[in-house]
C-alpha cells in the first residue's frame, strides 16, 4: 500500500508540476528537481537560473553529486575568476547537493558520497586519474576547490563544506543518520580545518524555501533626520556604523550580496584604499568615520521616513560604497563586541530614480569618480536600455540587471542575460564559441571586443541571436542525446552551427543575422545541426577541453565550408 501524503508534500508536488510544466526545456520532472532543488538550497546566494544550471553535474557518473557550487568571500568561482582578488580571513563554502524526486532519505546517497570525497579531496590523489569513475563536471569543481584552497593558504581560509540532501521526505532513519556522521567524519580525515555540516532537506524545509521571499524592503536608522529634497525623492543623512552594518546584513549575519548587484566594481581586497578605510576603522580618533569616507550611494525603487528616524526602503541597491561598506561589514565581523558601542557615523545618500536613464546615469557617475575600467560599467550604456525595451516588446526579458525579471515572476525561458547575449554575439559574429564557453566572465572587458560586439544600432540583430540562442539551449535540453554537461559544451558551437547553415557561409555580419527568417529554424533544423557539432566534439574527445580549445571550431568551420562549397 502506497504512503499516505502529507499536506506539505500534495502541495509541493503540485507546486513542482507547475513549475516543470512551465519550464518545458527541461527532459523529465526528475532532471527539473535537480535544478529546482539547487535554486531552493541557494536562494539566499540570489543566484540567476544560467549560475544555477551551470552548476548541475549530469546524471552520469557524478558520484552522488547532482550540483556543485563554489563561492569565495560569497562570489561564485567560475574558470576565470581570479583567486588572487581575494584578501586574508577568506570563506570557501563548497556546496555538494543530491536531489531525490521521491519521500525518502537512503544510504546510498551517503555511500556515494564518502567514495567521492575519499577520491577526490585526498590532495595525494591525482583528480584525473578518476576519468572513468566522475564526469568532468565533478572533477572540475573538485578540482577548483582543491586548488582555492592551496592558492589562498597564507590568506587564512574558513572552509566551509555544506551537503544537501533533498528529497520530499519527512522522516530520517537511525541508520542514515548513522552514514551521515561516517561522512563527517571521513571528509574531516582530508580537510581537517573544514566546518562540514549535513543537511537533510525534507518536504517541510523545501516548503519553506519555497515561500520564503528575498527580502527587498529594509530599514535604515538614521542618526537625526535626514536633509531632503523638496523637488524629488532624495535622503541624505548620518548612519551610526553600527546600524549601518545591521541594514546590510541578512539573518545568517552575512552581506546580503543582492542590494550590491548594481555596484559595478568588485571589492578590491587589501589595496591602499581599502587599508586605509580599515585603518580608520580600527583606530577611534576625535574624528568621526564620515570625516574621512565618501559614504555611500543608494538608490531605491521606493523610501520614506516611517517612524522616528527610520528610513523604509525599497529594493535598495549600493551603487557607491562598495569598499566602504565591506571594510565596516569585515570591522564588525571582526570584533562584534564593539557593534554597540561604536558611535561612529556614515554619510549615505537615497535616491529614488525617476527613470531607468536616470538610474544608469547615476551609477555611472558614481562609479566613474575613482579609477575603473569602463568595461565594468557596460549594463548602464545606452544600447542595453534600448535592447531591453526592444525585447520587452515581444515578450523577451533582457536582464542587465541581475535576476530583476526573475524576481519579477517571468519565466526562465523568456529570460536574456546580458552574459549570455554577449556569449552568443561572441559566437555568431566572431567565430569564437570556444571563448564563449571557456571565458564567460571576461568577454566584455576588452573594449574591442565590446565595440565589436555592441556597435550596431540594429536592435533586431541582437534580438534574432537572442531568440535563437534560447531556442537552441531548450532543444538540446529536451533532447535524451546529451547529458548538462555536454550541452553547455556545445550549445554555443550549435548556435553558430544554425545561423552558418542557414544563410550557407560562416563569416556571418550582423545584416544577415537581420535578414534570417526566424520560422525558419525549426526544431528539426536545430537537431541537425547539433548532431554535426556532436559528432567533431565526440572525435576530438568529447570533454570541457576540447569545447574550450581552438580545435572544435577549427574543425567545424571546415567542414561546414566543404557543405557550403567553401563560401
Amino acid at each position: 500500500m502506497a504512503q499516505k501524503l502529507t499536506s506539505t508534500q500534495v502541495l509541493l508536488n503540485e507546486y513542482i508540476k507547475k513549475e516543470y510544466a512551465e519550464n518545458p526545456q527541461y527532459q523529465n520532472e526528475g532532471n527539473f528537481f535537480e535544478f529546482f532543488a539547487a535554486a531552493q538550497v541557494l536562494k539566499e546566494r540570489d543566484l540567476s537560473d544560467e549560475e544555477i544550471e551551470a552548476g548541475i553535474c549530469g546524471t552520469a557518473q557524478d558520484g552522488g553529486c547532482d550540483s556543485c557550487y563554489l563561492f569565495i568571500d560569497e562570489i561564485l568561482i567560475n574558470d576565470d575568476t581570479p583567486l588572487d582578488q581575494f584578501k586574508r580571513n577568506v570563506n570557501i563554502d563548497f556546496y555538494i547537493i543530491q536531489a531525490k524526486n521521491n519521500t525518502s532519505f537512503n544510504e546510498t546517497v551517503f555511500d556515494k558520497w564518502k567514495t567521492t570525497c575519499s577520491n577526490l579531496l585526498d590532495m595525494d590523489n591525482d583528480i584525473n586519474s578518476f576519468r572513468d569513475r566522475y564526469n568532468y563536471k565533478v572533477r572540475h569543481v573538485f578540482e577548483m576547490f582543491r586548488n582555492a584552497r592551496m592558492s589562498l593558504v597564507r590568506k587564512s581560509p574558513k572552509v566551509r563544506m555544506f551537503f544537501c540532501y533533498v528529497t520530499k521526505g519527512t522522516s530520517i532513519h537511525p541508520n542514515v543518520e548513522a552514514q551521515s556522521v561516517e561522512l563527517k567524519k571521513l571528509v574531516k580525515e582530508s580537510c581537517s580545518d573544514a566546518v562540514v555540516s549535513i543537511d537533510f532537506i525534507g518536504s517541510e524545509k523545501i516548503w519553506g524555501l519555497v515561500n520564503k521571499i528575498i527580502n527587498n524592503e529594509f530599514q535604515l536608522t538614521l542618526s537625526e533626520n535626514p536633509v531632503m529634497s523638496p523637488s524629488s525623492k532624495v535622503f541624505v543623512a548620518l548612519v551610526k556604523l553600527r546600524d549601518y552594518y545591521k541594514f546590510m546584513i541578512n539573518e545568517n549575519q552575512e552581506l546580503t550580496r543582492h542590494i550590491f548587484e548594481a555596484n559595478v566594481r568588485d571589492y578590491q581586497g587589501k589595496v591602499a584604499v581599502n587599508k586605509d578605510i580599515q585603518e580608520s576603522l580600527e583606530t577611534q580618533n576625535e574624528e568621526n568615520f564620515w570625516w574621512l569616507n565618501n559614504g555611500a550611494t543608494i538608490i531605491a525603487s521606493d523610501a520614506k521616513i516611517a517612524f522616528g528616524k527610520t528610513l523604509i526602503i525599497n529594493d535598495p541597491e549600493i551603487v557607491n560604497g562598495l569598499q566602504t561598506s565591506t571594510e565596516i561589514f569585515n570591522y564588525f565581523k571582526k570584533h562584534p563586541t564593539r557593534l554597540e558601542n561604536d558611535d561612529r557615523e556614515i554619510l549615505v545618500r537615497i535616491i529614488v530614480p525617476e527613470s531607468e536613464a536616470s538610474r544608469d546615469r547615476i551609477i555611472f557617475a558614481t562609479n566613474n569618480q575613482t579609477p575603473i575600467q569602463k568595461s565594468s560599467l557596460r549594463a548602464t550604456d545606452v544600447i542595453h536600455r534600448h535592447i531591453e525595451s526592444y525585447f520587452k516588446n515581444r515578450e523577451l526579458y533582457y536582464d542587465r540587471r541581475k535576476n530583476f525579471y526573475k524576481n519579477n515572476n517571468k519565466k526562465s525561458s523568456q529570460i536574456v542575460s546580458l552574459p549570455f547575449l554577449s556569449q552568443c554575439l561572441i559566437s555568431v559574429l566572431m567565430k569564437r564559441p570556444n571563448d564563449a564557453r571557456a571565458r564567460p566572465s571576461t568577454l566584455l572587458k576588452d573594449d574591442q571586443t565590446y565595440n565589436n560586439l555592441y556597435g550596431s544600432d540594429q536592435l533586431e540583430l541582437y534580438y534574432n541571436i537572442a531568440v535563437v540562442g534560447k531556442r537552441v539551449e531548450a532543444v538540446l535540453k529536451k533532447a535524451e542525446s546529451y547529458s548538462i554537461t555536454q550541452i553547455s559544451d556545445i550549445k554555443f558551437y550549435v548556435l553558430f552551427t544554425v545561423f552558418a547553415k542557414i544563410l550557407k557561409r560562416t563569416s556571418i555580419t550582423g545584416n544577415e543575422v537581420v535578414d534570417v527568417l526566424l520560422d525558419d529554424i525549426t526544431e528539426d533544423f536545430i537537431i541537425q545541426s547539433a548532431n554535426m557539432v556532436f559528432e567533431i566534439y565526440q572525435k576530438l574527445g568529447g570533454d570541457d577541453r576540447v569545447a574550450k580549445s581552438q580545435e572544435l571550431i577549427t574543425e567545424l568551420i571546415k567542414d561546414l565550408q566543404i557543405e557550403f562549397n567553401f563560401n
